[in-house]
């Protein structure tokens, strides 16, 4: 599902600080260096980013989700297999995350202890901006099954991605394709074992356990992971 549209006082330090990501990380430097060059008072600017650069850090992603949600409603899919979509939406979330070395900060961010939690959120996130662009309704336990297997591929694709010095990021598209192979394969296993009488003892219980697993409702989605709420 689409975030919400910014706060516009972050958007304003969003602005201010990419220039300095690729120097000073997400840091508190850069922080302080985006508030005094973007003229926001500097209480407005930590009651809008509590945490600091770490929350223009996750702006910074979300954009991009948006972006890229943007540019899929732009692209013809009509005559693409499903896989050839995912692939497309992959690609598309990838021109539009802007300087590498931005990208890479943030990943390495993200990937502290204490803010791991966000960061699996944040790529939970492009997978279900992805599957709800394209148009999936499912409403039980495939709805978090394919978000998961999602977030695995994208997040491994840009860390390929991050490394990838070849002409137009050949080896990233070969890279998705071949991840998304996988995916399909295990797809096919899965729906062979259905289908295999020795294992329908097994799978049974575990179907009807599995029945009982619904995606989450309205609009707040709190229990998507990675979820952060602030406190005073």
């Amino acid at each position: 599902m689409p975030t919400p549209a910014p706060d516009p006082v972050k958007s304003v330090l969003l602005q201010a600080i990419v220039p300095h990501v690729p120097f000073d990380g997400w840091s508190q430097a850069a922080f302080d260096a985006a508030v005094a060059e973007s003229g926001v008072d500097a209480g407005a600017a930590r009651a809008a980013c509590p945490r600091g650069a770490v929350d223009l850090a996750v702006l910074y992603h979300e954009d991009g989700d948006r972006a890229m949600v943007a540019r899929l409603a732009q692209t013809d899919l009509a005559n693409m297999r499903f896989r050839d979509k995912v692939a497309t939406a992959i690609r598309l979330r990838l021109e539009v995350a802007g300087d590498k070395e931005v990208v890479r900060r943030g990943t390495s961010l993200f990937a502290l202890p204490h803010l791991a939690p966000t960061g699996a959120g944040l790529i939970w996130g492009t997978a279900d901006a992805i599957w709800t662009a394209l148009g999936d309704t499912s409403r039980d336990i495939n709805w978090y099954t394919k978000r998961a297997t999602l977030s695995a591929v994208y997040g491994s694709v840009v860390l390929f991605w991050l490394g990838d010095q070849s002409f137009d990021a050949l080896a990233t598209d070969e890279f998705i394709d071949r991840r998304i192979e996988n995916v399909m394969q295990f797809e096919k296993a899965k729906a062979q074992a259905r289908e295999n009488p020795l294992l329908r003892p097994v799978l049974g219980p575990l179907g009807q356990l599995f029945g009982h697993v619904k995606a989450p409702q309205g609009a707040a989605r709190d229990d998507l992971p990675g979820h952060w709420t602030p406190h005073d």
